[in-house]
């Protein structure tokens, strides 16, 4: 369902929402808001029920609490959007916790599943399951946020990172059978158990990033 303000909301969206993520780090900018959007909106074809304006929403504001620090980001994106009385234009307070927890629990090393298939959907299209966008996120935040790491400090993070997170028994779970992430995933573990293939990826991305 797409409600009668969705233009409204879109152009709000775009204009006060979006932009904020310009301050945030190389792997989090507009870019990565619009991926999560445009991904929410097409695995909301496969369910019917959900209100594709209100998921928007969340996926746009996912993130917004980065501007605090990323270790409990997720948190205060849902305490942004709670607080933010521009929603109410459009939404119910109901609707706005719901919106909230979407937000909230999109966080891969949350420690319980998404409450809601709103969350579900954000939480899956956050994701971006895509090996080389994988490697360079995770480079990018090493260099924003462990500045000291040499060539082969930022190596030893990445492979850390790739095992805790994405490689078999990782912390990361998908939650929306329709999106292509299962198949993504497959792929980018053949490349983390190919650990010549991962150095030479990673010695090419680093010398062009």
């Amino acid at each position: 369902m797409i409600r009668n303000f969705h233009d409204e909301i879109v152009a709000f969206l775009e204009t006060e929402i979006v932009p904020l993520y310009d301050n945030f780090d190389a792997g989090h900018q507009r870019d990565h808001a619009h991926a999560v959007m445009e991904t929410s909106h097409r695995l909301a074809k496969f369910y019917p029920e959900v209100d594709e304006t209100m998921l928007l929403v969340a996926a746009a504001y996912h993130d917004v609490g980065l501007a605090k620090g990323r270790e409990h980001h997720h948190t205060d994106s849902a305490i942004f959007m709670r607080a933010d009385e521009r929603l109410l234009s459009w939404f119910t307070p109901e609707e706005i916790d719901l919106m909230a927890d979407a937000a909230e629990d999109h966080r891969a090393s949350s420690t319980h599943a998404p409450r809601t298939i709103y969350g579900r959907l954000v939480a899956e299209s956050d994701r971006q399951i895509v090996p080389e966008t994988v490697i360079i996120r995770t480079m990018q935040y090493s260099r924003s946020h462990f500045p000291g790491l040499d060539k082969e400090g930022q190596w030893q993070r990445l492979l850390e990172h790739l095992h805790e997170k994405y490689a078999e028994g990782g912390y990361l779970q998908l939650w929306i059978p329709e999106s292509d992430n299962a198949h993504r995933l497959a792929e980018l573990r053949t490349l983390i158990n190919d650990t010549p293939r991962l150095r030479a990826t990673f010695d090419t991305l680093y010398n062009k990033i």
